[in-house]
């Protein structure tokens, strides 16, 4: 019984950090109707953006976590406006050709800049303290992050269902041209839409590199293509979807390892 709900409370952990991730996905979806495949390696680009705050500049933690979500959302609102934002009218295969490059890029300048080998994450020092729970022994981090997951949906799903730029979310999402037409600024609820998105995805990465505890350029692909994945299985366009679909990834993937590793161990 202490195994199983060990298992749960880590299936839970990574599925909420896919959750994450995948309402980046689901969000861009919605408006667009686009898949942005270079939304992984935005995750992975805040990795090293955290690197480089603590490890290089010894900016403290606190400060650090602002300015990687911040960067990250600067990052993401630029691949915006650069690669998807010229293709609006274009065909689809376009703009998806367009962010398959992105992610290509994205991953080779990481590269360039820090080597294909890893580099060691920083520790936030109370985030890695272990906690007792009962007969469960887990860190800090992977039982903080379920919760902060879901009052970040909530408070999205709020955002979503009763302020304006939520609605008119909601009305691009529905009709682009009409909304248009109906006066709604396009560009900048597509903006605002890559901002959440981004943001997520860098509270994401935080939660997920801590326990992990190094970052490399292909970081992002593997994580990527599972919240893809949990988008999907949640209905791509549906923020308690994704939520949904990112703890069913999180908990299969969890229970499938450690019935292989009891089978072979």
């Amino acid at each position: 019984m202490d195994a199983f709900l060990q298992n749960c409370l880590t299936g839970l952990s990574i599925g909420s950090i896919y959750a994450l991730i995948a309402i980046g996905y689901t969000m861009v979806y919605g408006i667009l109707r686009l898949i942005n495949f270079a939304h992984g390696d935005i995750f992975m680009m805040a990795g090293y953006f955290m690197i480089i705050c603590m490890t290089d500049l010894l900016i403290p933690w606190y400060i650090s976590i602002i300015l990687v979500v911040a960067a990250t959302v600067v990052l993401g609102v630029c691949i915006e406006k650069v690669a998807y934002k010229p293709l609006r009218t274009a065909p689809r295969m376009s703009v998806m050709i367009s962010a398959i490059g992105v992610s290509y890029f994205l991953q080779n300048f990481a590269t360039y800049l820090f080597s294909a080998q890893p580099k060691s994450y920083p520790t936030i020092g109370f985030l890695s303290e272990s906690i007792q729970i009962g007969n469960i022994s887990t860190t800090l981090v992977t039982f903080v992050t379920p919760i902060l997951t879901i009052l970040l949906v909530i408070a999205l799903v709020v955002l979503v269902k009763k302020t304006k730029i939520g609605m008119a979310m909601r009305a691009v999402s529905r009709d682009f041209e009409t909304a248009q037409l109906m006066g709604i600024k396009i560009n900048n609820v597509i903006s605002f839409t890559f901002v959440i998105g981004c943001a997520l995805a860098g509270i994401g990465s935080i939660l997920y590199f801590i326990p992990r505890s190094s970052v490399y350029p292909l970081a992002g692909s593997l994580p990527g293509l599972k919240c893809f994945v949990a988008a999907v299985f949640g209905g791509i366009g549906s923020i308690p979807g994704a939520l949904v679909g990112g703890f069913l990834i999180g908990l299969s993937e969890t229970f499938i390892k450690s019935s292989a590793y009891s089978e072979f161990s």
